[in-house]
């Protein structure tokens, strides 16, 4: 590292990551245990966001929680961008808004699917993350990071047909691929705006794009333009965070060009080997064994599955959808089906109701989050809890404390309509039939509570012997 790097100097707390820059599972240490910090790339909120997007949501939600147990929640910083500048955005707020600041446009346009999309999350049992950046407030950073890399000699301003360009010269850094582990003659630049062919070389990537008097843009000492996609996380996270921070999140499609690109800008402005010293990345998400695209017609937004009947014929609960996510490791593909949600609602069922407490989470519960971040593990050693949780006031505490580390509660049961008269003289009835060793009037009873979604449970009072039954719904 160059003087300018921090070291991992925090205190090793049982943390083991995957890094995706060494390929790695690592003993986790921070840069400063009071202050850990993690950086997650968010929404483009041209449109509500699909099954996708949630992965990443929960998944580092999950280590946000983890961390926040394991150093306090006070001495973690958890910011997830929200890229609101995208050129189909931007157009449309010109053409919607064309009297108005491109901002202010910008922001109106964007605020539906904004709003959406935290809604959404937090249906999924997200935190909300300390803070969440939004790209137009950052235009001026991301202008003085490009001057910066020009000034350095990695950027160079190239004269197109239509305008002009900023391109970062990938040249200019040796280290350039380092994450994604490709040379630099396989490269492709990647963008989210027209990337023209005047570079020096291939895998040159726009850092600025001049605008034509009918499309928006910024000002800029280049002219009145809009920046390119990668540049906005490089300058978001060096505003918040620091200019080398702890964990840099997001999805697998991102490593190649976002993430690279991200850490080329960063550190050949900043001067630092390094933008953050640990990269995780979840893996990608297929529907129903078949990858999702529209064109499929297997394509779904969390809006959909939580508020629509069009994925199963029913919708689904924000803690099954969490729950589906969690049984698979977050670095290994996941189907999502239908099947999936049952199988997940199934186990939720099967659960008992959460309880308010300061207890401590399970040992073996927390070992399999520590170990990167392993929450089908964890899953499996919390189910193992739930029988004894319903009999014990301390282990449903304990219960109770595992579950929240992972986000998790059982779905609330539907009480509207319950006769819980009726249910009662029908149990009573049962019992009567039971003593009178009339089984198929017993067997009768419970089958028809059954099929109003209520589940008997017999046992034994522990000083009379006699049978007591109760009664739920099943969920």
């Amino acid at each position: 590292m160059s003087a300018a790097d921090p070291a991992k100097s925090g205190t090793f707390k049982g943390l083991k990551l995957t890094n995706t820059l060494t390929r790695q599972k690592e003993d986790f240490c921070a840069i400063d245990d009071s202050n850990v910090r993690l950086y997650v790339c968010g929404p483009t909120v041209y449109d509500f966001a699909h099954i996708g997007n949630a992965r990443p949501a929960i998944v580092f939600d999950v280590l946000y929680r983890l961390l926040r147990h394991l150093y306090g929640a006070e001495h973690v910083t958890y910011a997830r961008n929200i890229t609101d500048v995208d050129d189909k955005i931007n157009a449309r707020a010109l053409r919607d808004y064309p009297d108005m600041p491109l901002n202010e446009a910008i922001s109106k346009v964007t605020k539906k699917t904004a709003d959406q999309y935290q809604k959404d999350v937090a249906s999924l049992g997200c935190l909300e993350p300390t803070v969440q950046p939004r790209a137009t407030e950052h235009i001026d950073g991301m202008v003085k990071m490009i001057e910066l890399l020009i000034e350095k000699g990695h950027a160079y301003v190239a004269e197109t047909a239509d305008g002009g360009e900023v391109l970062f010269d990938t040249v200019s850094m040796p280290d350039y691929g380092g994450l994604s582990k490709r040379k630099l003659d396989e490269q492709i630049a990647g963008a989210r705006i027209a990337v023209d062919s005047h570079k020096k070389n291939p895998g040159d990537f726009v850092l600025w794009k001049l605008s034509s008097p009918e499309e928006p843009g910024w000002d800029s000492p280049w002219g009145r333009g809009r920046p390119g996609w990668h540049i906005e996380c490089s300058v978001m996270s060096e505003h918040h965070l620091g200019k080398v921070f702890d964990i840099h999140g997001g999805g697998l499609d991102l490593i190649f060009p976002h993430h690279e690109n991200e850490i080329a800008q960063s550190c050949c402005a900043n001067g630092t080997k390094t933008m953050s010293n640990y990269w995780v990345h979840n893996g990608f998400v297929q529907v129903e064994g078949r990858k999702m695209s529209k064109s499929e017609g297997n394509f779904f937004t969390i809006h959909e599955l939580l508020e629509t009947e069009n994925f199963g014929g029913r919708k689904w609960p924000g803690e099954v959808l969490r729950l589906a996510m969690l049984m698979t490791h977050y670095k290994e593909p996941i189907d999502f089906s239908v099947r999936k949600l049952e199988e997940a609602e199934n186990l939720l069922g099967k659960w008992p109701d959460l309880v308010e407490t300061d207890a401590a989470p399970a040992a073996d519960v927390l070992d399999a989050m520590n170990d990167d971040l392993n929450t089908a593990a964890a899953i499996q050693a919390l189910h193992g809890l739930a029988g004894e949780a319903n009999k014990d006031p301390v282990k449903l505490a304990e219960f109770s404390a595992s579950a929240a580390l992972l986000g998790l509660k059982p779905v609330a049961a539907d009480m509207s309509g319950i006769d819980e008269t009726a249910i009662a003289a029908a149990i009573k009835a049962r019992l009567e039939a039971l003593n009178g060793k009339n089984w198929a009037e017993a067997d009768r009873i419970r089958d028809e509570l059954a099929s109003q979604g209520i589940a008997l449970k017999d046992s034994k009072d522990s000083e009379t012997g006699a049978r007591v039954t109760t009664w739920d719904l099943k969920r």
